[in-house]
């Protein structure tokens, strides 16, 4: 019976422990841009979300950076506007 309730723990801590693996290996990495095709549609972005967009309306050598606003007129709380801007790729 003992033996039995060992394994379930090990079991168990075996997992707690992966677990802390993937966490911490989430929170060290660098995070990876998201690059779309086109534009999400206005309020699918959080407010102060980035997301680059490479649909070729900036300069050659450049990609449109947008940051989520949290505007009334898609059903946010604020007066913060959706912003744009071509940056280096």
């Amino acid at each position: 019976m003992w033996l039995e309730n060992k394994k379930v723990t090990m079991k168990r801590l075996c997992s707690l422990l992966a677990g802390l693996v993937v966490a911490i290996s989430c929170l060290c990495s660098p995070a990876e841009a998201v690059i779309l095709k086109k534009e999400p549609a206005m309020g699918a972005l959080r407010e102060g979300q980035v997301v680059y967009v490479d649909d070729g309306s900036c300069p050659p050598g450049q990609i449109k950076k947008v940051t989520g606003g949290n505007h009334v007129k898609v059903g946010g709380t604020k007066h913060l506007e959706r912003r744009r801007e071509c940056v280096p790729k």
